[in-house]
C-alpha cells in the first residue's frame, strides 16, 4: 500500500455507554470488574440507566484526509475522541489507529499544571516517542508559533485559556502527528490565531489524518473533505458532501417563531404576504413581499421599511431599503409596502427575514422584529455559502 494512500484512522461498529448517574454507574463498573476477574463475559449490552453516547460509528480516515464531526451539544462528538485518542475503551467496535498520534481534545488537557510550558512540552514530545535533541531543534519555532513569549516558563496553570489552547496546537502541529485529532478548544483563540492555525493544518495535511470537531460550519467547509453528522451518539450522514451535512445539521436548529425586540407601539404589523410557496424560492426567480402596517399615533414622516436577510448561522448577508417622502401620515391610517427581490443569488439552503421599520428624520426604530419569515432556496445540490456573484466570463485555451 502506497504511504500516500494509508489509512491511518479505521472504526468499525464502535460503541460507547454511560449510566445516567453515579450510583448505577459505580454498581455497574464493581460488578464489570469483578466478571472481567473470574475471568467471566463483561454485559456489553445496555442496562437500566444506562445510555448509548456513541452507536455504532464506523468510518476510514486516510493520510492526506481531514474529517469533520458536527451536531448538537450532547451528540456524542467529544466522546468518540475521548475513545479515539484512548480515554474511554469502547464497549463495542474495533479501532485502528496508526502512527503518532496529537491531540487537542480539552482545554490544558495533557498538560502538568504545576510544570512550566517549557516542561510540558518535553513532556508530551516524549510521550510521542520524540528525544531530548528533537525536541530542542523544534522549541524555538513550537515558542514561536504559540506567542506565549517570555510566559513559557512561568507554569501552565497560571496561563489564561487562550494561552493554553496556542501552546497545545503549537505542540501538537510542529511534533507532525500522524494523526491530529482537534476538539472545539480552537474556539477559544483569537481570529489572528486561528487563521494561522489554519495555515498550518493546510501545511500538515499532506503528511496527516486529521479529524476536526467545530460547531463553525465554516472552519468545517474550510479544512475537511468528509462530515460526520451526529445526533445522540448516531450517525445521521456520514460522507463527502459537505454541503449537505451542514445543512442537514442547520435543519436542526429551525426556528419560525417571531421575535419582536422594540416595539414603540407607534405602528402594529397586521398583515405578512408572500407569493413563495411553503416558503421556499428559487434562483434567479423573483419573488414578492407585502408588509400591512397600522398607524396608533399620528407621524409627520412616511418610515423607511428595512428588510435584512440572514444565514443559517444568523449573519447578516444582504439588506433592502424601502423609502419614499410622504409628510403627514394620520392615526387610523394604513400603510402597505410591496417590495420585489428581483433575480435573488442566495445559493441553496435556510435563510431568515428580519424587519425594521424606521423614522426617516431621526434613524430611531419604531419596531424591529425578527425571524419574521424564514425560507429556503430550492434545487438539488446544498451549498454552505450564502449567495453567488453573476459574472460574465471569458475562457481562452491555447
Amino acid at each position: 500500500m502506497e504511504k500516500d494512500n494509508e489509512i491511518l484512522v479505521s472504526v468499525q461498529n464502535v460503541s460507547k455507554k454511560f449510566s445516567k448517574n453515579l450510583k448505577s454507574s459505580l454498581k455497574y463498573g464493581a460488578l464489570d470488574i469483578i466478571r472481567s476477574t473470574l475471568g467471566l463475559r463483561v454485559n456489553k449490552d445496555l442496562r437500566p440507566q444506562e445510555f448509548w453516547a456513541v452507536h455504532d460509528v464506523s468510518f476510514e480516515l486516510k493520510r492526506g484526509e481531514c474529517i469533520g464531526l458536527i451536531g448538537h451539544n450532547g451528540a456524542g462528538k467529544s466522546t468518540l475522541l475521548k475513545v479515539l485518542n484512548g480515554l474511554y475503551n469502547p464497549d463495542k467496535g474495533k479501532i485502528v489507529m496508526r502512527g503518532k498520534i496529537g491531540a487537542l481534545i480539552e482545554l490544558g488537557a495533557g498538560f502538568n499544571p504545576i510544570l512550566t510550558g517549557r516542561e510540558n512540552i518535553y513532556n508530551n514530545a516524549s510521550i510521542l516517542g520524540f528525544t531530548k535533541k528533537e525536541v530542542e531543534e523544534k522549541m524555538n519555532s513550537i515558542i514561536n508559533f504559540s506567542e506565549i513569549g517570555e510566559f513559557i516558563d512561568t507554569p501552565v496553570q497560571n496561563y489564561s485559556s487562550g494561552m493554553k489552547v496556542r501552546l497545545g496546537f503549537s505542540v501538537a502541529a510542529h511534533l507532525e502527528p500522524d494523526i491530529l485529532i482537534i476538539d472545539e478548544v480552537l474556539a477559544v483563540g483569537d481570529l489572528g490565531f486561528i487563521l494561522k492555525c489554519f495555515s498550518k493544518i493546510d501545511e500538515l495535511l499532506p503528511r496527516t489524518a486529521v479529524i476536526f470537531v467545530s460547531h463553525s460550519m465554516p472552519m468545517i467547509s474550510r479544512i475537511c473533505n468528509e462530515v460526520i453528522l451526529m445526533d445522540h451518539g448516531k450517525v445521521e450522514y456520514c460522507g463527502k458532501e459537505i454541503g449537505k451535512g451542514i445543512q442537514l445539521y442547520y435543519n436542526k436548529f429551525s426556528n419560525n417563531h417571531q421575535n419582536k425586540v422594540y416595539d414603540t407601539k407607534t405602528l402594529e404589523l397586521i398583515s405578512v404576504q408572500t407569493d413563495l410557496l411553503n416558503n421556499k424560492i428559487h434562483r434567479h426567480k423573483d419573488f414578492n413581499l407585502t408588509f400591512e402596517f397600522e398607524v396608533n399615533a399620528a407621524i409627520e414622516r412616511l418610515p423607511i421599511l428595512y428588510l435584512e436577510f440572514k444565514d443559517k448561522e444568523q449573519k447578516p448577508i444582504a439588506g433592502i431599503s424601502v423609502k419614499e417622502y410622504r409628510e403627514n401620515i394620520k392615526e387610523g391610517s394604513k400603510i402597505t409596502y410591496k417590495i420585489t427581490v428581483k433575480n435573488p443569488l442566495f445559493t441553496l439552503g435556510k435563510y431568515i427575514l428580519d424587519l425594521g421599520l424606521y423614522d426617516p428624520s431621526t434613524e430611531s426604530p419604531y419596531i424591529r422584529i425578527n425571524n419574521i419569515i424564514e425560507f429556503t432556496v430550492g434545487g438539488e445540490k446544498e451549498q454552505w455559502i450564502p449567495f453567488e456573484l453573476e459574472s460574465e466570463n471569458i475562457i481562452t485555451l491555447h
